[in-house]
C-alpha cells in the first residue's frame, strides 16, 4: 500500500543520506553476506555493520510490514531505495531463503508465535534457512516423501534424508516436510521448523561438475523436534509446501532471466565474449552472422522476459503475492538461461575451454563454470517438465492426457 502521507521524493532524500551515512564505501560492489556465506567466506567488520543497519532499519526486507521488523515501504520507496543503492553500488546484506522463501510463507500462514520468534533472525540475516523438501525417492513427486516424525507427546522425532539441501552446510535453521501419517499422501504431510544444529543432524555436501558443493544430502537420525515447531496444521503442510514454491519459482525465474551467474567474479557478457572471440567487421558487426543473429534473437527474448518479470512482480506486490503462473516464468528463465550461457561460451572461441591455470581471465573460466553450474537451472525449483505440467493444468485448465 502506498504512502499518501510521504512524498517519493522526499524519501529519496532520505534514503540518500541515511546510505550516505551507514554504507561503508569499501563495500562498493563486493558480495554481501549471504553470498560470502554460500562460499565460506568471513563476513568483514564493515560486511558486518552493513548489514546490521540494514536489518535495524527493516530496509533488507523493504515491502515487510514493520511489525515483523520489515521496512514497511511502499512499492514505489523501495524502487527508489534500490535505485539509490545501485548509485553508489550498495548491495541489499540480507537475503537467502529465510527472506525469498519461507518469510513470505511463514508471513501468511504463520501462527504469532512463530512469527515473533523467526522473523527477528530472518530480517537482521542473523539465521540461515535452508530448505528440506526432495528426497533420494521424492523429486518430481514430492508428495511421496517417507522422511518420518514420530509424535511423541511434547516432541516430534525425525528419521529420513533430504537431498539437493542448498547451503545446508552453513544453514541455522530448516524449515522441512516430514511425513506424519503413512496411510495417507499429501494429508499425511506435515511442516517441520528443524535446528540444523540438534542432534542427529549430519550434512553431506554434494560436489557439482563445476567445482562448487551448493547442495547437499541432509540426514536426520532421531532428531528430537519440539511440538511448538509445528508450522502449520498436523498433517495439511501440502497447501503451504505448495504456496512456498510459488516463491520460490518467482525468485528463480526472475533471478535467471535477469542474467545471474551465481559468482563473485566478474563475468563478460554475451555481446563482450563474441565479440573477443570471434571479431568483428569493420563496422563493429560480430564477423560471425549466424553468431549475430543467435544473440540478437537471446537478447530480445531476454529484454522482454525482464520487462515481464517487473510488471509479474507488481502484480504479485498489488495482489495476493506470486500465482502459478510462477511456473510459467522458472521455466522461461531456466531456458533463456541455458541459452546465455551457451551462448557466452560459444562466443569465448577456445578461452571458453579453460577449467583452471595459466592463460585464462577470471571471468572467463567463471564463465565456463557458470554454464556448467546452468545445467542444473532446468531441474532446481520444480524442474521444467513439472512446470509445464503446473501451467498446463492450473493456469490454462487443460485436461490430463489421456
Amino acid at each position: 500500500m502506498a504512502d499518501f502521507g510521504r512524498d517519493v521524493e522526499t524519501f529519496r532524500a532520505e534514503a540518500r543520506d541515511w546510505l550516505e551515512a551507514n554504507f561503508p564505501k569499501s563495500l562498493a560492489e563486493t558480495p554481501m553476506a549471504q553470498l560470502a556465506k554460500l562460499q565460506a567466506q568471513p563476513e568483514s567488520p564493515e560486511a558486518l555493520a552493513w548489514r546490521r543497519a540494514m536489518g535495524a532499519r527493516g530496509w533488507g526486507t523493504p515491502v515487510w510490514p514493520k511489525s515483523i521488523g520489515g521496512g514497511g515501504l511502499s512499492r514505489d520507496e523501495a524502487r527508489v531505495l534500490a535505485e539509490e543503492m545501485a548509485k553508489i553500488g550498495a548491495r541489499n546484506p540480507i537475503g537467502g531463503m529465510g527472506v525469498s522463501m519461507f518469510g513470505p510463507t511463514l508471513l501468511e500462514y504463520g501462527s504469532d508465535a512463530l512469527k515473533k520468534e523467526h522473523f527477528p533472525g530472518i530480517v537482521s540475516g542473523d539465521v540461515w534457512w535452508c530448505q528440506g523438501y526432495s528426497e533420494p525417492g521424492a523429486g518430481s513427486d514430492l508428495a511421496s516423501l517417507q522422511t518420518w516424525a514420530e509424535d511423541k507427546g511434547d516432541h516430534f522425532l525425525v528419521s529420513g534424508s533430504k537431498i539437493w539441501t542448498s547451503g545446508a552446510q552453513y544453514a541455522d535453521r530448516c524449515y522441512c516436510l516430514v511425513r506424519t501419517d503413512r496411510s495417507k499422501k499429501h494429508e499425511g504431510i506435515s511442516f517441520l521448523l528443524i535446528d540444523m544444529k540438534a542432534p542427529g543432524v549430519e550434512v553431506r555436501p554434494i560436489l557439482l561438475i563445476n567445482g562448487t558443493s551448493p547442495f547437499c544430502e541432509t540426514f536426520f537420525t532421531d532428531v528430537k523436534v519440539p511440538k511448538d515447531q509445528l508450522f502449520g496444521p498436523l498433517n495439511g503442510a501440502w497447501t503451504i509446501a505448495k504456496r512456498l514454491l510459488q516463491f520460490e519459482r518467482e525468485g528463480i525465474g526472475a533471478s535467471l532471466g535477469a542474467g545471474n551467474i551465481g559468482g563473485v567474479t566478474a563475468v563478460p557478457t554475451v555481446v563482450e565474449a563474441a565479440k573477443a572471440g570471434v571479431g568483428v567487421e569493420a563496422d563493429g558487426r560480430l564477423s560471425d552472422t549466424d553468431l549475430r543473429r543467435r544473440i540478437t534473437e537471446h537478447l530480445m527474448e531476454a529484454r522482454s522476459f525482464q520487462l515481464t518479470v517487473h510488471r509479474q512482480q507488481d502484480e504479485s506486490k498489488a495482489g495476493n503475492g506470486p500465482s502459478n503462473l510462477a511456473a510459467a516464468m522458472k521455466y522461461a528463465g531456466a531456458k533463456i538461461a541455458h541459452e546465455r550461457n551457451e551462448l557466452l561460451v560459444e562466443g569465448l572461441g577456445h578461452q571458453g575451454l579453460g577449467w583452471a591455470g595459466e592463460g585464462y581471465e577470471p571471468g572467463e573460466l567463471a564463465a565456463v563454470r557458470g554454464w556448467l553450474r546452468s545445467k542444473a537451472n532446468s531441474i532446481e525449483g520444480g524442474s521444467s517438465e513439472i512446470n509445464l505440467n503446473v501451467v498446463s493444468k492450473r493456469v490454462l485448465g487443460l485436461p490430463d492426457p489421456k
